[in-house]
Parts: C-alpha cells; structure tokens; sequence
C-alpha cells in the first residue's frame, strides 16, 4: 500500500493498493478454500487485487472523490469512491464503501453465477489508518 496525501492538496495525491486474495478470513476454514478456487477469487491465478488512483477531488469537508482502477481477476474498472479522512496526532484514517458487481469481474462462475443464490452487488469497506508523512 502507497498512500501520498495531503488534504490542502489533494490533486496531487494518490493511492496505490494490493490485497492478497488468499487472505480472505471468512470465519471457517471450508469457507475460506471456497473463496480462493477458481469460481470465486482464483487466488492462485490472480494473486492480488488492485486499486490504483488517478485523481483525488475535495467533496467538502473532510471527504474526497477518489477516482481510480480497480482490477480484481484481471478485470478492470474505473470507479470513484468517497472516501472520509481524519486526522488524528500522528495519523490519518481513510474510510469509505465501494458497491461493486461481482459478475463484472467474473468472481462467482460455474454453479455460483446465479446471482438469486448470492447477492450480484456487494460494498467493499475499508478502514486504513497511515501514519502522516
């Protein structure tokens, strides 16, 4: 993770984030196997999901419109996310929800595909605290 930011010049700010796909912790050790195989997150073809910025916008206040491309299976997207930042002593804390479908990243396919069984629309949430530069 590669975060440059400052709010009194967020334009020039950016973002860059990996997450291992075979991180995922479900709460059950099944469940875990299932969401790396191939009809979910194939996390031994696409180790790592990314998101990288491509421009930072003031929403008022202390929110942001982040504008960026998420690539989750070799599958691309570009999105804007608000994203809420606090600063706090040493620290800054960014929070914000990105809704995504599934189906446009091919993660559920085969018997998983049919998306009355699971929901097609699903929010990534983060929660990053970095400490200020």
């Amino acid at each position: 993770m590669q975060i440059s930011f400052d709010p009194a010049k967020s334009a020039a700010g950016s973002a860059n984030l990996t997450i291992d796909t075979g991180s995922y912790d479900l709460g059950d050790d099944d469940y875990n196997k299932q969401v790396c195989a191939a009809e979910w997150f194939d996390a031994a073809e696409y180790p790592t999901a990314t998101f990288a910025s491509s421009a930072i916008a003031p929403a008022g206040g202390n929110k942001f419109n982040v504008t960026g491309k998420i690539t989750i299976k070799g599958k691309s997207q570009t999105v804007m996310v608000p994203v809420t930042v606090t600063q706090s002593g040493a620290s800054e804390t960014f929070d914000g929800a990105l809704p995504i479908k599934r189906s446009q990243f091919d993660v559920g396919t085969g018997e998983w595909k049919d998306t009355s069984i699971v929901a097609d629309e699903f929010v990534i949430k983060f929660h990053i605290v970095a400490a200020k530069k």
